[in-house]
C-alpha cells in the first residue's frame, strides 16, 4: 500500500531530523527561550526571534556555518539549524514535505523545480569550478584534457547533482571523454575523495579546494572553458516562521552576508 500524503511527510521529518546539522546558538542561555519555535519578542534589530531550520547545499558548509554564527550572534534569540546536502536531496525533502524554513541551492534549475513551495528565490552568490588534485598536484594536472587520461582515478559529482552537471557541461563543451572512478552525490564527497588520495583528481568548486587548501591543490579552469555556479536562496512557504525566514534570507544579500560568503571565496552575485 502506498503511503498517503500525511505519511510521506512524516517520514520524510524523520529523515530530515537525522540530517540535521545542529549550530550552537551564540549567547542565548536564556531558559525561557523557546528553541523549538519563535519566541514572544523580537531580536535587537528588529527580525522576529525563530528556531530556523535551513536546508543548504552542500558547497555551503563551511561559509554557512560561519554565517550561521554570524547571524546567531547579531540576532539575540534566533537559532538557525543547517541542513546539507546535494541539492538535489533537499529538492526531493521539500516535496514531500519536509519541516524546514529556507531552501538554498547550488543552481537555479534545482529551485525551479519546487518553485511552488518557496517565496521568490534571491541569487545570494556565484562560485565556478576548479580540478582538485592531492597536495603538491603529484599526477602533474594541469588543465581538463589532463582527465582524460585513463591512468588517472577521475571522481566526479553524480550527474544530478548540480556539481555534476556543470562537470559535464564544461567537459562536453571541450570535448573531453572523461571515465571516472565514481561519481558522488554531492561535491563535498568528491573533495573528500581527493583529500583521502582515493583519486587523484576531481573537479569541484573553488571555495570547496580553498576550504582544504592544506590538504589538495587546485588548478584553475579558464573561464572560458568554465561554468558559473549560481545559489538562489528562498523562503519556504510552509515555515512556520515566515518573517524570521526572509529575514535570514534578505541578510544573506546584506553587506554582512556578503563579505562572509567572499570572504570564503564565493564571487558576488
Amino acid at each position: 500500500m502506498s503511503l498517503t500524503p500525511t505519511g510521506r511527510r512524516t517520514a520524510s521529518a524523520v529523515l530530515t531530523a537525522a540530517l540535521l546539522v545542529p549550530l550552537a546558538a551564540c549567547g542565548n542561555d536564556d531558559p525561557k527561550q523557546d528553541t523549538g519555535g519563535s519566541t514572544a519578542s523580537g531580536t535587537a534589530n528588529g527580525a522576529p526571534a525563530a528556531h530556523l531550520t535551513v536546508l543548504a547545499a552542500a558547497s555551503l558548509t563551511d561559509v554557512f556555518r560561519t554565517a550561521g554564527a554570524a547571524y546567531e550572534k547579531s540576532h539575540p534569540g534566533t537559532r538557525i539549524t543547517f541542513s546539507f546536502a546535494g541539492s538535489q536531496e533537499l529538492v526531493a525533502q521539500v516535496s514531500q514535505g519536509s519541516p524546514a524554513d529556507v531552501l538554498v541551492t547550488a543552481d537555479t534549475k534545482s529551485m525551479d523545480k519546487v518553485k511552488a513551495d518557496t517565496g521568490t528565490p534571491a541569487i545570494i552568490a556565484k562560485n565556478r569550478l576548479v580540478i582538485a588534485t592531492g597536495k603538491g598536484n603529484p599526477h602533474k594536472v594541469d588543465e581538463l584534457k589532463d582527465l582524460a587520461d585513463t591512468k588517472l582515478k577521475v571522481v566526479l559529482a553524480a550527474p544530478e547533482v548540480p556539481a555534476g552537471k556543470y562537470s559535464a557541461k564544461i567537459l562536453d563543451a571541450q570535448k573531453i571523454t572523461v571515465k571516472p572512478v565514481s561519481q558522488e552525490p554531492n561535491v563535498r564527497a568528491v573533495l573528500s575523495k581527493v583529500e583521502l588520495g582515493e583519486a587523484d583528481a576531481g573537479l569541484v568548486y573553488k571555495t570547496d579546494a580553498e576550504s582544504a587548501e592544506d590538504k589538495v591543490d587546485a588548478v584553475e579552469i579558464p573561464d572560458a572553458q568554465n561554468a558559473i555556479a549560481q545559489y538562489p536562496a528562498a523562503t519556504l512557504k510552509d515555515s512556520k516562521h515566515a518573517e524570521a525566514a526572509a529575514a535570514f534570507v534578505a541578510w544573506l544579500s546584506s553587506p554582512e552576508g556578503r563579505k562572509i560568503l567572499q570572504d570564503a571565496g564565493f564571487q558576488k552575485p
